[in-house]
């Protein structure tokens, strides 16, 4: 019988972390621990790195989700042990788990088989404590807010216009719409409130947009917390608040480092969502990476319509990253649903219904080249893959200039991404990515709307209604330089999740923009998407449990 993952991850030989750590030349004492298998690296080590030249960076992709997995994780971690395998020093970059999808319908988030991070539990429970430190840091501002307004209301805040949400992570959809400071005139002046997960929030983007702690702390600074009654913006440095959030935010902001099974160098720091926040690790994780690895392999949330638009378009434009080559990973059962085939029947082999579903692949493909990044296409195997099927995804990826590469890391870990690793590696050192962003930033607001719109949905047009229309055109004054951060299903080119494939001509319709003054970006809201996840009718949360040797059980 085969071992669960989480037998696998326990069974597994941790090195101390500061071993893994020689693996990257990183000095002992510059290792903050928590524990013997997870530490921080410090801020002055990170520091003395600046004038090293950078490595190479891969980012990982994949289809558009469905229920039957594709393993951007996993393969993530596969490709990684893959490259070290082949004798390439390399280092993989990955968000952190949030605790809202791990009790709610998915379960943990680091990777599977014998393509992991370790130590498993931990990274999928608290961790180091990073999220929480951003969800009070949040939470703090909030605070500060309702205690103005209560202590005179010294700058003016309309009530009503009060922009700024708390924060919990975990999703809760009582929270999404609530009426606080109820209870009398000692609890404040009541206002309609909101709470977004905290993977959504401003300080999450933030986090992982700053470049060191100034800059991080300049970042809180701009938030944009409400408005007068003239609508003039009161920001985060108006409170005097990003001092303190920043302190709040010290100890987390320094980056992660644990291993994978096979005992390689991980960073895993911070967690944005990216079908609704701009779903990549932190950068000051990815370039201490790039200046320590030759090769560094990331990933971005979601299919490439969202994590890897996100990815280009905002993270590398924010930082100044320049990827090499992307791998976009695709499952058999997955095309297969993607081709109109229900769960129950994905262990019978269906050519025709993967060759349907490559249509979405093919999209990706196509999406991914716009960016002129070099693609592979990695076919995360199950045992019940035909040799048919598998031939129609490799010709859909040769028509469309990609190599498709069986790899079945989570069985054989690093040997079965060995092909994988080898021509990644050949896309890389030819040098041939040109890379650039899908517009530029003087191109108008709603512009750059309607260019992700229709270059990466296919969508014939946008919609708005008048009053969201309004604030594009306000917000287009004094923010029309930054990028656009789309909200949106992440099961769909479309804002109709069960539209699945490759659709066209439909339509984007914008719900609600929000501003992130702070993080540099414009949310876009579309369709029915929430920025508070609700839990599923049996949420994960109900298996979960401690056994009589104190193991945790359920969430693997």
């Amino acid at each position: 019988m085969a071992k669960s993952d989480i037998e696998i991850a326990r069974d597994a030989k941790m090195q101390p972390i500061t071993e893994v750590g020689t693996k990257l030349n990183i000095p002992p004492e510059q290792l903050l621990h928590y524990g013997p298998h997870k530490a921080k690296i410090s801020f002055d080590y990170i520091n003395s790195l600046k004038y090293k030249t950078d490595g190479k960076l891969i980012l990982i992709t994949a289809i558009t989700p469905t229920p039957a997995g594709e393993g951007k994780t996993t393969t993530t971690v596969g490709l990684g042990d893959g490259l070290n395998r082949i004798g390439k020093r390399t280092a993989i970059c990955l968000r952190e788990p949030s605790l809202g999808p791990c009790f709610g319908m998915k379960g943990g988030a680091a990777g599977g088989g014998y393509a992991q991070v370790v130590p498993m539990e931990d990274i999928n429970l608290h961790f180091t404590g990073d999220f929480h430190a951003i969800g009070v840091a949040n939470n703090l501002l909030a605070a500060l807010t309702d205690n103005h307004i209560y202590w005179g209301n010294e700058l003016g805040f309309d009530s009503r216009r009060v922009s700024w949400r708390r924060v919990v992570d975990m999703n809760d959809r009582a929270l999404r719409t609530i009426t606080n400071s109820l209870g009398g005139v000692a609890n404040g002046f009541p206002r309609e409130d909101h709470f977004d997960i905290t993977v959504a929030s401003e300080v999450m983007a933030i986090f992982c947009l700053s470049e060191d702690l100034n800059d991080l702390t300049n970042r809180i600074g701009q938030i944009v917390v409400g408005y007068t009654r003239n609508r003039e913006a009161i920001r985060a440095k108006d409170l005097l608040a990003e001092g303190p959030m920043a302190v709040l935010l010290k100890d987390a902001f320094a980056p992660n480092f644990v291993q994978t099974l096979e005992n390689n160098p991980a960073f895993i720091h911070g967690g944005p969502f990216a079908n609704i926040a701009h779903g990549c690790n932190s950068v000051i994780a990815t370039k201490t990476a790039l200046k320590l690895a030759d090769y560094v392999v990331t990933e971005a949330g979601f299919g490439a319509d969202l994590g890897a638009e996100k990815f280009f378009d905002i993270k590398c434009r924010k930082a100044g990253l320049s990827p090499s080559a992307a791998v976009i990973v695709a499952t058999v059962r997955a095309l297969k649903m993607h081709g109109g085939v229900g769960k129950d029947a994905l262990n019978e082999e269906n050519v025709d219904a993967v060759k349907l579903g490559c249509a979405n692949l093919a999209r990706h493909i196509e999406n991914v080249k716009l960016f002129g990044v070099p693609v592979v296409v990695a076919i995360n195997q199950f045992v019940n893959d035909t040799h048919a099927e598998l031939d129609a995804v490799r010709t859909t990826a040769d028509g469309f200039g990609a190599k498709a590469i069986i790899a079945h890391h989570w069985a054989d870990g690093s040997e079965g991404t060995e092909e994988l690793a080898k021509h990644v590696v050949d896309l890389v050192d030819s040098d041939t990515a040109q890379f650039k962003c899908l517009y530029p930033d003087e191109m108008p607001l709603i512009e750059k709307i309607e260019t992700i719109a229709t270059k990466i949905y296919r969508a014939s047009s946008v919609s708005t209604d008048a009053s969201v229309r309004k604030q594009i055109d306000e917000l287009q004054e004094d923010f029309g330089h930054l990028p656009i951060c789309v909200a949106k299903t992440q099961y769909s080119f479309s804002t109709n999740p069960d539209l699945k494939g490759a659709p066209i001509n439909h339509e984007l319709a914008i719900r609600e923009v929000r501003l992130s003054a702070g993080a540099g970006f414009i949310v876009v809201v579309t369709g029915a998407i929430m920025t508070m996840p609700g839990l599923p009718r049996v949420p994960a949360a109900n298996s979960i449990r401690l056994n009589s040797a104190g193991e945790i059980e359920g969430l693997f």
